[in-house]
């Protein structure tokens, strides 16, 4: 008996089929392995019970570079885990860095390199590590051992790595005849259909024209459900279950009306192979995801990009990290991806720049062409010393560092204008506010109504006019400090709310019970009645209004650096010109206001002295002086030298630079001095003795060329002028001048495409979801978010991708 159980084990009762072939076999019998099987039984029995279980590896997280890439057999003993990890590094294909400049080394007298155009060559198993300056081979790393392959040749393309530079030809005779380790390592055992278990499986034609029906029908559901960012699976996926789950009852729905399809995919199906398992849809889950990211990376190519990071907490109270990719892409255009969201145990800089190593090696992305970065404001991701910015700046020292411009924004004109205490005891009071009304259904109902009754009212007047779209209802919206303009839109909600909600707080304070609500509304009735609560009102309305197209303009993807730069003066400008000439206007609206809902107006030529304080104690000023000069002017001084404080702590002399290429009114600010400062910021990519030279002479024969051009006068910005270079072909031309062009568009200005990711991410993980796991959670996130380039994929791409994960039991 002893002797049976060292090769067999019991079976496990399972409710879902067998995904492959592979999975069917460990389900029934345990594989032994080369070492078992050279022993007894009860030697391979003792054996396995002295020496401590085997770690299970994470393909996820498979070493990237070939020179650190331990030996597969050292991974694991489990010839299963071995065929995923070899279909894991076949999926990603081989590791070919593209760098700016290879490192060289003297060989027989003369400094040598590795030759990128080898890649064209050998692309399909050419490896070139950059931790060992060596090349190597991917299939005799997957497979050398088990084809018996030996000598110096093949120790050095997959042990040492190959580093003659000068002798190409070695590389040839590595691949040899077809009787070569190499060719036998890459002809059979990629491909599933030569495997013997598929051989003796006497497969028909029309059993592989039934499995391509099936999956294509469950590849059509899947595509749906990913597109719209709707759950999987039901409750209960059983045929008796009434809640099997969308994924399901859409395939249900997809197969019935034609009858050939529904007799192959529903009633003729093969029990154990119908293509509608949990593991099925997670595995063409992943497909897609995974094909939607190469498509994203091959975009992006060996091009510069920005990286725009932050993090927040899912409905499972799990820290989700989303990164998202800012470049240039071959039209021109500029385009921010999201390529993942990754579940980070812990959020300090340390372990986000961990995960962002590991993601960027499972993608085969390099910080080396990394040209930027952006973040919101918190201190783990900006910290002048041990924050993220400064990590990846000691790996990269070009990847300049922008606060994200949006939040610069909300800081200074919302948490600096708190400073005061009048401001700050204004938006306590509206976010109390806020809590009172949405306390109950009933409270917002009652609004409503109010609501109804002040426009019913104001249209029998004559005050507001009717039609269309006119005279909507309209909500009470809550404040927020990481919402953009969520403050403006509580201040506007308030005024035009305004009579509803005193009713409404008269009401709660007539309540005979609830004693806090009743006292709450006291304290709003008892401020909203006041002449000063009403002059804040319209003056944050005037401050926050001034900023809200500048936000607005921040959250586009398209966004350049030079128009937010240009927005922000606007800005500053604005508030200047407000206090300097603003304030009667200011007032005259507030009082306008007041007389309208009968609130006190004071004489401004009194002596102001604040209510439950003594006049003897107090410095003697009049109203005026104190809505002026206390609230108005020192507000609003506040929000200038915060924002003038801001913005010039980001390098003000790049941006500078970066302002000479600004195409408006026939490029006026064009500078050369200025430009060739801005390429020595990029000492890889102009050297200062091959390149700048050139540059100079490059940007004179620009200049003169784009302003004698019609098609160049009408430019705004400088995505328009990347996008007309490349549809001219003036990138080709002038290819130095364009590579300036895509090293200012690729710093980023704002994180609202990271900001929309969270958004969702609340979407795609709900309470209803809340235990994804997190490849699913990701693979959901992926295709949800970039819908369009999910959207280009072919069909056939992600069955064959979907085919070769695993060694399926059908063939397509």
């Amino acid at each position: 008996m002893s002797t049976i159980q060292s090769y067999f084990k019991r079976l496990k009762p399972t409710n879902t089929e067998p995904e492959s072939q592979n999975e069917q076999l460990s389900n029934s019998i345990s594989i032994p392995t080369v070492q078992e099987s050279s022993q007894p039984p009860q030697a391979s029995q003792s054996q396995s019970f002295q020496s401590p279980p085997q770690a299970k590896v994470n393909i996820e997280n498979l070493e990237a570079d070939p020179g650190k890439r331990p030996s597969i057999f050292s991974m694991t003993s489990n010839p299963v885990e071995r065929e995923n990890i070899r279909r894991a590094y076949l999926l990603k294909g081989p590791t070919q860095p593209i760098l700016k400049s290879f490192p060289q080394t003297e060989q027989y007298g003369k400094l040598r390199r590795f030759n990128p155009k080898w890649y064209e060559e050998f692309g399909s198993w050419l490896e070139y590590s950059v931790s060992k300056d060596a090349c190597f081979c991917l299939y005799c790393y997957l497979f050398d051992m088990e084809v018996g392959g030996s000598g110096s040749m093949q120790e050095a393309f997959v042990g040492l790595g190959f580093k003659n530079w000068h002798k190409k030809d070695r590389i040839k005779i590595h691949v040899g005849d077809h009787m070569s380790v190499h060719n036998r390592c890459c002809q059979d055992l990629m491909k599933q259909n030569q495997h013997i278990d598929v051989a003796l499986s006497n497969i028909s034609d029309q059993q592989k024209i039934d499995y391509r029906i099936r999956l294509k029908t469950s590849l059509d559901c899947v595509r749906f459900l990913l597109r719209n960012g709707e759950p999987f699976r039901g409750h209960d996926e059983s045929s008796t279950s009434n809640q099997q789950g969308l994924f399901l009852e859409l395939l249900k729905f997809y197969s019935k009306p034609n009858k050939e399809m529904s007799d192959v995919v529903l009633e003729n199906a093969p029990d154990n192979h119908k293509l509608t398992s949990p593991k099925i849809q997670k595995d063409l889950c992943q497909a897609c995801a995974d094909l939607t990211v190469k498509a994203i990376i091959s975009d992006l190519g060996d091009d510069y990009f920005s990286l725009l990071v932050d993090e927040a907490r899912d409905v499972a109270i799990k820290e989700q990290m989303a990164v998202v990719l800012r470049y240039v892409n071959k039209q021109g255009f500029i385009v921010e991806r999201f390529i993942g969201i990754i579940h980070v145990s812990d959020t300090t800089a340390q372990s986000l720049k961990a995960s962002i190593d590991g993601l960027f090696s499972k993608l085969g992305l390099s910080l080396s062409k990394c040209r930027g970065q952006g973040y919101d404001g918190a201190s783990n991701m900006r910290g002048e010393f041990k924050g993220l910015k400064s990590l990846i700046l000691a790996d990269n020292t070009s990847a300049f560092y922008i606060h994200c411009f949006a939040h610069q924004l909300q800081l200074a004109l919302v948490k600096v204008a708190k400073h005061h205490k009048k401001i700050q005891e204004f938006f306590d009071m509206l976010q109390k506010m806020a809590t009172v009304v949405g306390g109950s259904c009933k409270r917002k109902e009652i609004l409503q109504m109010n609501q109804y009754e002040q426009i019913v009212e104001r249209i029998a007047s004559g005050e507001i006019p009717t039609g269309k779209g006119l005279n909507q209802e309209t909500t009470f919206k809550r404040p927020g400090d990481t919402r953009w303009g969520s403050h403006f839109g509580t201040v506007i909600s308030v005024i035009s709310l305004f009579s509803p909600i005193t009713s409404l707080m008269k009401i709660i304070e007539d309540e005979p019970k609830n004693d806090a609500a009743r006292t709450d509304a006291g304290c709003i009735l008892y401020a909203m009645e006041d002449f000063e609560f009403v002059f804040l009102l319209h003056l944050m309305k005037l401050i926050l209004g001034i900023s809200y197209e500048l936000s607005q303009a921040l959250q586009r993807k398209d966004q350049d650096i030079l128009n937010a730069i240009g927005l922000v003066k606007v800005v500053k400008s604005r508030l200047q010109e407000v206090r300097d000439n603003g304030f009667d206007e200011l007032l005259q609206e507030t009082n306008l206001f007041a007389n309208k809902y009968d609130i006190d107006i004071p004489n401004m030529n009194d002596v102001y002295c604040p209510k439950g304080r003594s006049r003897r104690r107090l410095e003697s000023f009049t109203f005026f002086h104190y809505f002026k000069v206390e609230l108005f002017n020192t507000v609003i001084d506040n929000q200038i030298q915060e924002l003038n404080d801001r913005f010039d702590n980001v390098n003000t002399k790049l941006l500078e630079c970066l302002s000479c290429l600004d195409p408006r009114d026939s490029f006026a600010n064009f500078n050369k001095e200025k430009l060739i400062e801005f390429a020595r910021f990029y000492p890889l990519e102009f050297d200062e003795l091959a390149d700048i030279p050139f540059l100079s002479s490059s940007l004179g024969n620009f200049i003169v060329d784009v302003r004698a051009d019609s098609d160049f006068g009408n430019l705004q910005t400088n995505s328009d002028l990347a996008l007309k270079m490349v549809e001219k072909r003036k990138d080709i031309v002038y290819p130095l001048v364009y590579l300036l062009i895509k090293l200012a568009l690729v710093l980023p200005v704002a994180t609202a495409s990271v900001e929309r990711v969270f958004s969702a991410m609340t979407f795609v993980k709900d309470k209803l979801r809340n235990r994804m796991s997190d490849d699913w959670f990701n693979s959901c996130m992926v295709t949800y978010v970039e819908r369009d380039i999910f959207a280009t994929i072919d069909d056939e791409e992600i069955m064959q991708y979907f085919q070769g994960m695993k060694n399926r039991r059908m063939l397509l």
